[in-house]
């Protein structure tokens, strides 16, 4: 066994969080040391929970450790930890770091710039779309974007990067073995090519509702600064919020309609200060982040083609019903030049029936 199987299995046991792993291994030195001391030393530990001490010296086997570390293995996940060169730069500093990250994926010194995208489940088409508008801007401008693979806006915001050929980073809940929520699959599967599938929980860790206001914390904390775009005023996005300015992050909120629910908390993080984000830019000039924009390429188009184009980027997102309203041509027409406009890479199709410009 290496000093990482013993750590992992440390790690493994239950009852034992950040606070705790950190005073035994003050005490102790290293996991190692914890695994061969005698069980009277175990025993008479102060300050660590009785609960704890038993699930030590009942999970001291050796057996058990290989079991644990094999099963990581197959499941391709990298385990880091915080001394470990492909540790996340940002998540060193902040308070309470995690010991050990479960990785899929790949996290490069460029995540060093990362912006996060954080938002309601029960998000509006509008706030989908803006946050689908934003991450896809980012990706242009080769930041990496980080949430949380949540319903709604993380969602919108991870599909909005890998759309648009940029890097996200998902910050998961519960073990990299349980997608949740399930619906997500593929789109974690994408994310782990395209980026990162984190989490501070190991493998068999189910996606307890406890575990989500910790896991905001390494949202935050892999960030230079976080966009919320829709959270209600009891929304788990203001936690994340919270978060980052404990860390010394730039917080920044979508301005929102004032009879909404869904911008209650966003315009409450903007009357306490945070920056108000109409666009991508407003963001970068305040993390003074230079980019490398990618230079949109001219798509020839018909002038009917141009006409649609136009309606849609400028009421988007628009509902399909609403288009043929709009313009007054033929069902059958529309939806042709839709497919041809969606086939040059230029409109997107949300769920809904909505369009919106790519």
């Amino acid at each position: 066994m290496n000093k990482k199987e013993y750590m992992i299995w440390l790690h493994n046991i239950e009852g034992i969080g950040n606070k705790t792993l950190e005073n035994l291994l003050k005490i102790f030195g290293n996991a190692e040391n914890i695994f061969k001391a005698p069980a009277e030393r175990i025993n008479k530990l102060k300050g660590i929970n009785h609960h704890v001490v038993h699930n030590i010296l009942k999970n001291r086997n050796s057996c058990y450790i290989g079991e644990l570390t094999n099963k990581i293995k197959k499941k391709n996940i990298d385990v880091i930890g915080r001394k470990n060169e492909k540790y996340p730069e940002n998540l060193k500093y902040i308070y309470d770091p995690p010991y050990l990250l479960y990785k899929k994926g790949n996290i490069f010194k460029e995540d060093v710039n990362a912006v996060a995208i954080v938002g309601a489940r029960k998000a509006s088409s509008y706030g989908k779309y803006v946050a689908y508008k934003l991450a896809g801007d980012l990706a242009k401008r080769e930041i990496t974007v980080v949430s949380g693979m949540a319903y709604g806006v993380d969602t919108m915001a991870h599909k909005g990067a890998l759309e648009n050929g940029g890097r996200t980073i998902a910050v998961l809940g519960c073990g990299l073995d349980t997608c949740y929520p399930k619906s997500n699959y593929h789109l974690m599967l994408e994310i782990e090519k395209n980026g990162a599938v984190i989490s501070e929980y190991s493998i068999e860790t189910k996606p307890f509702p406890g575990n989500f206001p910790a896991r905001n914390r390494i949202i935050s904390g892999m960030s230079k600064g976080v966009i919320v775009v829709e959270a209600s005023v009891k929304s788990g996005s203001l936690i994340t919020a919270e978060f980052a300015l404990e860390q010394g992050r730039e917080v920044f909120a979508v301005p929102g309609n004032i009879n909404s629910s869904l911008s209650m908390g966003t315009n409450k993080l903007i009357k306490e200060g945070a920056k108000p984000v109409t666009d991508v830019e407003d963001v970068l000039e305040e993390l003074q982040i230079q980019t490398n924009h990618k230079e949109e390429k001219k798509v020839p188009l018909s002038d009917v083609e141009s006409e649609v184009y136009g309606v849609i980027l400028d009421k988007q997102p628009i509902h399909m019903d609403l288009l043929f309203q709009e313009l007054g041509f033929k069902v059958d027409k529309i939806s042709s030049i839709i497919t041809i406009l969606q086939l040059k890479g230029l409109v997107e199709q949300l769920p809904g029936n909505l369009l919106i410009v790519k």
